[in-house]
């Protein structure tokens, strides 16, 4: 983002507007972290502001602050709609692409808000005003922060900001473990805690909450676990039936895919869930190394992400899916191998 775009932001916001800012379909800690440290700024200079999700997410962020607030399109279209026929601005943040959004994203297009992205995945569309993305960046967290940062506003990071954006940069970064996580990320972490963010707390009400039967469930998906070792590759599959045996709720399967990754001489992990409701296999890959699983997912299963983590889905049945998945894999052999 430019100086100047970050001067016209500026002028932009240096009155009182009515604004929406927006996370993607099923959205995860970043999605939920970094717009509701937005939200949380953006009220404090007097906005109007609005975090609308397109739909619900896991229990395990709901303990956000300003979580509350939050409104869904799925459960309040109409009203919804109405508000964002009437924004003034409209940030859309954690994805670049209006389907990420799903029914949302006709109405967002079709708003004469002026639109800001602030995104960190691979190839954006061309529907914002002014385009704040960095693939090279952790999270969006670290992105609004830095964005709040351009802005001359850094002093105005409050704790709830700062356990916000914590939340969103140590779930995209796996504790920090990931490649995307630099010494500027960790510099930033550092600023948070001393601003207010509780890490112990945070990371204890992300990953210390499970309840019985999602570790049971965890426990039906590593016995599904298998693993292709000539071509470095291991996949979980989880059927409706499966699912619904384990009281499944919405995140329950979040990280589940790492397990796959962890495995020695493993580079490319995937998991395969059948979600009936939707007639879809929501597939998730993870890869380590130079392994374009946003490539792989973009060419194959109709979705994309980053480099090294990516999601897709399909329209076969899940033995199908994982027929062509495999089939697929030997033409990628020298990738996976080397």
């Amino acid at each position: 983002m430019t100086t100047a775009e970050i001067t016209q932001i500026k002028v932009l916001l240096s009155t009182p507007k009515k604004i929406i800012i927006v996370p993607h379909k099923n959205p995860d800690g970043d999605a939920m972290g970094s717009t509701l440290a937005l939200y949380h700024y953006l009220k404090s200079a007097n906005h109007d502001a609005i975090v609308m999700a397109p739909n619900d997410y896991p229990h395990f962020l709901k303990w956000l602050p300003g979580d509350e607030t939050v409104l869904k399109h799925d459960a309040e279209t109409d009203r919804c709609n109405a508000l964002l026929q009437d924004a003034d601005i409209i940030f859309t943040l954690d994805f670049n692409a209006l389907h990420r959004v799903g029914h949302m994203g006709d109405c967002i297009g079709e708003s004469q808000a002026i639109k800001i992205m602030i995104d960190h995945h691979q190839q954006p569309d061309d529907y914002a005003k002014f385009v704040f993305s960095d693939v090279t960046m952790s999270s969006t967290c670290e992105m609004v922060y830095l964005f709040i940062k351009m802005l001359g506003d850094e002093n105005l990071v409050t704790a709830d900001i700062a356990t916000c954006l914590y939340t969103g940069i140590m779930t995209d970064t796996g504790s920090f473990r990931f490649s995307s996580t630099t010494s500027q990320t960790h510099e930033i972490v550092g600023k948070l805690i001393a601003c207010g963010a509780n890490n112990s707390d945070i990371h204890n009400a992300i990953y210390d909450t499970n309840s019985y039967a999602k570790l049971q469930l965890l426990g039906c998906a590593l016995k599904n676990l298998k693993v292709i070792p000539e071509l470095r590759t291991a996949y979980i599959t989880l059927s409706q039936d499966e699912l619904n045996q384990f009281d499944f709720k919405k995140g329950d399967t979040e990280g589940f895919v790492n397990y796959g990754l962890s495995l020695d001489n493993i580079i490319f992990a995937a998991i395969f869930i059948e979600h009936k409701k939707d007639n879809i296999i929501k597939i998730s890959l993870r890869s380590k190394g130079d392994f374009s699983v946003n490539e792989f997912s973009r060419q194959y299963f109709e979705g994309g992400g980053h480099t090294n983590a990516a999601g897709g889905k399909s329209d076969l049945s899940l033995t199908e899916t994982v027929e062509k998945f495999i089939t697929i894999l030997p033409d990628h052999k020298k990738e996976l191998i080397s």
